[in-house]
């Protein structure tokens, strides 16, 4: 396997240091994590089946930053706590890292202010300041950086925050409602649910859990925001119950942590884990080891921007290991990605995954130790890292490895978007290996090139079956194959469950609510076109073809 195109252009532009070579880069990365196992991590990540998080490969041997994809900051109800997690925050960003505030413990507005007569704001206008001081900030001056906010469902201005970007800005937060189970009793009842004032406790109102929930799906609809954590899930799965209660996620939710927690990310390509024979399980294990003694080692050579986190991470020692390519691999085992073998092929490769990834860090642990804070978690026996399983969404990383982002269906046969300035159009390689070589290849390749889909085109029910996108995949089984994953991973899962232009409200209520009832940590929406600064689009009408598979 090779870069891609649009893989040398994103190194070029975010990752590379003057000077250096994508194999350069890999080497520093690898040299930098060091061990005995140095020329085995660069084969890895040379041979694109193993990436770590941008941070990472940005970052490592190259002059002291962070390593960390994934933060969590507290935010209390005082001025002093607001800002110190804003400027924690902004260290955190200037190097490439994206953070998760629960902003559910500050007082709601109109609340009294100490012994003033001053009258509270309220979260969202902090939230803003808080997206506002992103936006005058770049990621080591290459991005900006991503955050989540979270605010319970409980708390009085719940209905404001649902709200919150149907008034505009706010483009470097995600949002999220974080429900409890009393909710979706409430809603289930059609009853009242009560908010209530973080400060003292005390009830402000109680209101129909079903207008919440309209409003909620309202919002969703019009913008893809807010998404949903499931709260009370996230927590009866939280590995270290004796450190507290877990209130927020990094940017895209994958990663549940407690405050001041960090988790470095990696993601095994598994297109690139396949023999003639289907997925090459001997390999996958080699690398499923040799990745989590990687991640691990991140975390003692990291960089921690303030103290707090450092003691945070130290004390749990929590990895995320996951995979991208999953839809490219179900290609070439010609699986449809929408279908009983689907999901149970998924199902078999996650149960892999789960079973080997906790092998090593067990390995690890007889060797090295387990994770100092053993004794306040769920774990039995001897485990090295607190978690060890993530499915992150691989925004940069499935580019630069050239394969399909996660565990997502190809959102389009033939993406268009721009990288660096650059507009980049492609058809997706493995689609190109199976249409090229038809009757006709060539000409239909034009279309794809057009419109993205093959579903128009003079090919079988099997190809057409197999080369669903995103779109074309019922929004049921995107929230089955989430489900799915979720059984098999420590930590959660990134997934968007894509929803077709004239979705309705009512669609985003039934997909909301199956999640919550097939057990999911959290779930998001995204309606085609109902955000201007959508960054894939489906096809280009005017690209000529070219091909970046080499």
């Amino acid at each position: 396997m090779g870069l891609t195109r649009a893989g040398h252009i994103l190194l070029r532009g975010r990752y590379l240091l003057p000077g250096e070579t994508p194999r350069a880069m890999f080497r520093r990365v690898a040299r930098a994590v060091g061990t005995i196992e140095e020329e085995h991590f660069f084969r890895l990540m040379d041979d694109l089946r193993f990436l770590p998080n941008s941070p990472t490969l940005m970052n490592a041997g190259g002059g002291g930053a962070q390593l960390s994809a994934c933060f969590v900051l507290p935010v209390g109800d005082s001025i002093e706590s607001i800002f110190r997690a804003l400027n924690h925050m902004a260290l955190i960003h200037k190097s490439g890292g994206g953070t998760g505030f629960s902003f559910s413990h500050i007082r709601p507005a109109g609340d009294c202010v100490g012994n003033t007569a001053g009258v509270a704001s309220g979260p969202i206008p902090f939230i803003r300041v808080f997206d506002e001081a992103t936006s005058a900030l770049k990621q080591g001056g290459k991005r900006r950086g991503a955050n989540m906010g979270v605010l319970a469902s409980s708390h009085p201005d719940i209905i404001a925050f649902i709200h919150a970007k149907q008034e505009g800005g706010l483009q470097n937060f995600n949002l999220s409602v974080g429900f409890d189970g009393t909710f979706f009793s409430a809603l289930s009842r059609d009853s009242d649910y009560d908010l209530v004032n973080p400060r003292d406790g005390a009830v402000w109102a109680s209101v129909p859990a079903r207008a919440i929930w309209k409003d909620l799906t309202v919002a969703a609809w019009q913008c893809g925001d807010p998404g949903i954590l499931f709260l009370d899930r996230i927590n009866e799965t939280n590995t270290m119950p004796g450190l507290g209660s877990i209130e927020a996620t990094n940017p895209c939710g994958e990663q549940p942590l407690l405050p001041y927690e960090s988790c470095n990310l990696g993601s095994i390509n598994l297109a690139a884990c396949l023999s003639r024979d289907g997925i090459d399980y001997g390999l996958l294990s080699e690398v499923i080891g040799r990745a989590v003694r990687f991640l691990d080692r991140v975390i003692d050579i990291n960089a921690y921007p303030v103290p707090e986190i450092r003691e945070a991470t130290l004390r749990t020692r929590k990895i995320g290991l996951g995979v991208m390519g999953l839809a490219d691999a179900l290609i070439l085992l010609e699986i449809p990605y929408q279908s009983g073998e689907g999901l149970s092929t998924t199902g078999a490769v996650m149960r892999f995954l789960q079973d080997e990834a906790h092998a090593a860090s067990r390995e690890l642990a007889e060797k090295n130790g387990s994770f100092p804070e053993i004794g306040l978690s769920t774990w039995a026996g001897p485990m090295r890292n607190a978690t060890v399983t993530t499915i992150a969404p691989t925004g940069s990383l499935h580019i630069i490895a050239g394969t399909s982002s996660g565990i997502e269906p190809l959102f389009s046969l033939a993406p268009t978007r721009s990288i660096n300035g650059q507009i980049i159009s492609s058809v997706h390689p493995s689609v190109e290996r199976l249409i090229a070589p038809l009757p006709g290849g060539h000409s239909m390749i034009e279309e794809i090139l057009r419109t993205g889909s093959v579903q128009h085109l003079p090919v079988g029910d099997d190809t057409r079956e197999l080369l669903r996108t995103a779109a074309e995949i019922e929004p049921e089984f995107h929230v089955r194959m989430q489900a799915h994953v979720q059984r098999y991973i420590d930590n959660a899962v990134s997934k968007t469950v894509n929803l077709p232009e004239d979705a309705t409200t009512d669609d985003i209520s039934r997909t909301f609510l199956l999640a919550r009832e097939l057990g999911c940590k959290g779930i998001t929406v995204y309606r085609y076109n109902s955000r201007t600064d959508q960054v894939l689009s489906r096809g280009c009408d005017t690209c000529r073809v070219d091909s970046f598979a080499g």
